[in-house]
C-alpha cells in the first residue's frame, strides 16, 4: 500500500521534499497558505506575519553552483551569486520540470497535526488545514515540516530600557526591513553583525547620514569571491579541504583559517576579531 505523506510549506524545503516523496514511490500533498511557492525567497513589500521574506537588496552568500538541486543544475547563464527574483525564478523552473505544482494545495493553512488515536499501531497522523473558510481532516503516515524558521521577530526589548517609551527614533527588527528609502540622511545603529546585519548596515551607508554597525562578540568579515575570481565556497568547501583538516590539530586549523581572513584586512584594526575563533 502507498503511504501517503503531508508536506507542510511549498518552499525550497518543500518543493525538493515533494519531489524525493515522488522518487520513492510515495504520494505527497503539499500545503501551502500563501498563492505561491518559494517561501521566504519570494519577495513582498511589507512584512507578513508569520513568514520571512527577503530583504529587496538581498544576494545569496553561497554559489549557484554549491546551492543548486543535484539533479537540476542552475542554468549557465545565471551569475555566480543571485538576488531574491533569480533564486525563486529557478524555484520554479525545478518545480515546473519535475511538475510538482499538481502535488501543493495553495492557500490552505495547517491548523494541527496530531497523532491519531491508534498511532501506536499505525503510525498515521491527523493533519487539519483550512482552505477557504472550510476546515478538513485528513489522516497520513508520514509529516514533514519544511514551514521554515525565523519566522517571528525576536525583539528583546527587556535588554534595552526606556526604548519604547524614552527613545524618539524608530526601531525595528530585520524582519520588518524592506529597503533604504526610509533611512536617508538618519543615523542608523545597526545590532549584530551576522549576514543580516552586515547586509543592511551596507546599504544603509550608501543613503544614511551614519551608520555604526554594534557586535558583541567580533565576527570575520569574508568576502564572497576568493583567489583567482572563483566563488569562496567552492575553494573552501571541498572533500579534500576537509579531509586534510581532519588530520591537523584544531589549533593549526585555527590559524590557518585566521590567516587567510585577514588577508583581505587585518581584523584586529577594526576591532572585529572574535573572542571565540
Amino acid at each position: 500500500m502507498v503511504q501517503s505523506v503531508a508536506i507542510i510549506g511549498a518552499g525550497s524545503s518543500g518543493l525538493v521534499s515533494i519531489k524525493c516523496c515522488l522518487d520513492e514511490g510515495l504520494e505527497p500533498t503539499c500545503f501551502e497558505r500563501s498563492d505561491d511557492i518559494g517561501g521566504l525567497w519570494r519577495f513582498a513589500e511589507t512584512a507578513e506575519a508569520g513568514r520571512v521574506s527577503v530583504y529587496r537588496s538581498l544576494i545569496t552568500n553561497t554559489s549557484k553552483e554549491m546551492s543548486c538541486f543535484s539533479d537540476f543544475p542552475f542554468p549557465e547563464d545565471f551569475p555566480n551569486y543571485l538576488d531574491h527574483s533569480r533564486l525563486l525564478e529557478y524555484f520554479r523552473m525545478y518545480a515546473e520540470h519535475f511538475r510538482l505544482l499538481g502535488y501543493i494545495r495553495f492557500k490552505t493553512t495547517v491548523h494541527s497535526v496530531r497523532k491519531c488515536p491508534d498511532f501506536s499501531i499505525t503510525g498515521q497522523w491527523d493533519v487539519v488545514t483550512e482552505t477557504d473558510g472550510k476546515v478538513t481532516s485528513a489522516i497520513f503516515d508520514a509529516v514533514m515540516v519544511c514551514s521554515g524558521h525565523y519566522a517571528e521577530p525576536h525583539l528583546p526589548l527587556d535588554s534595552f530600557p526606556g526604548l519604547e517609551n524614552r527613545f524618539k527614533g524608530q526601531y525595528l527588527h530585520s524582519w520588518e526591513y524592506k529597503d533604504s528609502a526610509n533611512f536617508q540622511g538618519k543615523r542608523v545603529l545597526v545590532l549584530g553583525t551576522g549576514n543580516s546585519g552586515g547586509d543592511i548596515a551596507v546599504v544603509l551607508s550608501r543613503v544614511a547620514a551614519q551608520v555604526f554597525l554594534s557586535t558583541r562578540s567580533g565576527t570575520w568579515v569574508v568576502s564572497r569571491i576568493s583567489d583567482h575570481g572563483f566563488p569562496l565556497d567552492m575553494i573552501f568547501t571541498t572533500r579534500f579541504r576537509n579531509c586534510v583538516e581532519s588530520f591537523l590539530p584544531s589549533a593549526i586549523v585555527s590559524w590557518l583559517r585566521q590567516k587567510k581572513f585577514n588577508t583581505w584586512f587585518d581584523h584586529e584594526n577594526y576591532g572585529l576579531i572574535p573572542q571565540k575563533s
